[in-house]
């Protein structure tokens, strides 16, 4: 059985909601958090994107659940020196139950200085080398780096955690899943992919976790439930690698035009059907990921914990 997280949406919630499904997701028995890294929400009807650094903090006077990055890009935006230094000090903040989970990133969130955005092989190689950049400063002592993408001149991060941040990467497509395996201590996904997730565990090796996200939308009526989906997450549905190019929310309003709410009905699990939230569950459990984090949307988040505690998580377990 793996373990149940919840998924924290900076995208669409408040700081003090956020804060507040924190207690609520360990309140009703879920295990670990998940919390999303975004310069910008995906449109404008999510409406946040809380700095994920400040929320970790104030995460951690508040719940004693393990946290993830879901996914931090350490590469363009924020300078691999400056993502150490963070992850270090949530790692101490958290008693140790902080894990960096990392990508390549979106043009979303990554041209908003004004750099280029590089094709991906170039965003692998820039990960690769950000990896070994923030694992030198973990290290401890004075680190001088002068690589292909990245400086670093006689820095150390003084606070530390008493072992090193575990980094878990996000991957997609074979040449992603080989630096996964290469360089991650542990694979993070949001899709229900059982031959990825074997391919990852043959070429990684054992004792690296597997994580997995996705989400659904908790209701009282079914309809109402699919409606808040396609109004705030139509953008899940996009295919491709669009999610990747884009550039502002309003260009991902454009092209959520043709997503559908059938299109968002036939994949995500709206409303209140036990039977059908758990089956969701099972589909990612049994792809064979290690823990499994599960994120609501819209505004009738206390009911969904509610029903989750009462309702869900027994079934499932």
């Amino acid at each position: 059985m793996p373990r149940i997280g919840y998924f924290l949406s900076c995208e669409e919630y408040s700081p003090a909601q956020l804060l507040e499904q924190a207690k609520l997701a360990e309140d009703a028995g879920f295990e670990a958090l998940w919390i999303s890294d975004h310069y910008h929400p995906w449109n404008d009807e999510q409406g946040n994107s809380a700095y994920v650094w400040s929320m970790i903090g104030a995460i951690s006077q508040v719940s004693s659940l393990p946290i993830t990055t879901a996914v931090t890009c350490p590469i363009i935006r924020q300078h691999p020196a400056i993502v150490a230094q963070a992850a270090a000090t949530a790692k101490v903040l958290t008693g140790g139950k902080f894990t960096l989970g990392i990508g390549t990133g979106e043009a979303l969130n990554e041209h908003i200085l004004g750099d280029q955005w590089p094709n991906t092989e170039v965003r692998l190689e820039m990960l690769e080398e950000a990896v070994e950049v923030m694992r030198k400063l973990w290290a401890g002592g004075f680190v001088t780096h002068h690589g292909k993408h990245y400086t670093v001149e006689h820095a150390q991060v003084y606070t530390l955690p008493e072992e090193p941040v575990q980094v878990y990467v996000s991957a997609f497509g074979p040449k992603a899943l080989d630096v996964a395996a290469r360089i991650g201590d542990g694979y993070c996904s949001t899709m229900p992919d059982k031959e990825v997730v074997d391919t990852f565990k043959q070429k990684a090796g054992p004792g690296k976790p597997t994580q997995v996200g996705y989400k659904v939308c908790y209701g009282e009526d079914e309809e109402a439930a699919v409606k808040t989906a396609h109004r705030l997450w139509a953008n899940e549905k996009i295919p491709g690698e669009a999610a990747q190019v884009l550039y502002s929310p309003k260009q991902f309003e454009q092209v959520s035009e043709l997503v559908t709410e059938d299109m968002v009905r036939e994949g995500t699990v709206c409303g209140n059907d036990v039977d059908e939230h758990v089956q969701q569950f099972r589909e990612y459990a049994d792809a064979g990921y290690d823990e499994v984090f599960i994120a609501t949307m819209g505004p009738e988040y206390p009911g969904f914990f509610e029903f989750y505690k009462s309702q869900v998580l027994p079934r499932i377990r």
